[in-house]
């Protein structure tokens, strides 16, 4: 069962930071598994819009690169549009996931998470 003390930004952060380790590793079931346990959390009642916040700004340090056309495109995107892409990224990658594709999955919500990224 999720509690509050489940639910604290460094253990977010922490499992985020494993799950890109993962990826980079190749070891995209268990980097699918890290995202999908924090997506749980933050989507928990416990989470409030402060540790949303503070996860964005992780995202940002994590995902910071000097050639970023993810971050290019927002620029053109209102909040409503980035919303639907966030989304339908999730959508594909929960279908991925299903099927036993995990590189797959991992990637489109790694995409995602790009789009949250401040």
């Amino acid at each position: 069962m999720l509690n509050a003390d489940k639910l604290s930004i460094k253990n977010i952060v922490n499992r985020t930071r494993s799950s890109e380790r993962k990826f980079k590793e190749g070891n995209f079931i268990g980097a699918i598994e890290d995202k999908r346990q924090v997506k749980l959390l933050l989507n928990s009642k416990f989470c409030d819009k402060n540790i949303f916040k503070k996860f964005k700004k992780e995202l940002s340090r994590l995902y910071s690169s000097k050639f970023d056309l993810i971050n290019d495109h927002k620029l053109r995107l209102d909040e409503s549009e980035i919303k639907n892409i966030v989304n339908l990224l999730e959508q594909k990658s929960d279908e991925k996931y299903r099927k036993g594709d995990f590189k797959g999955a991992i990637r489109a919500l790694r995409r995602s998470e790009k789009y949250l990224a401040n």
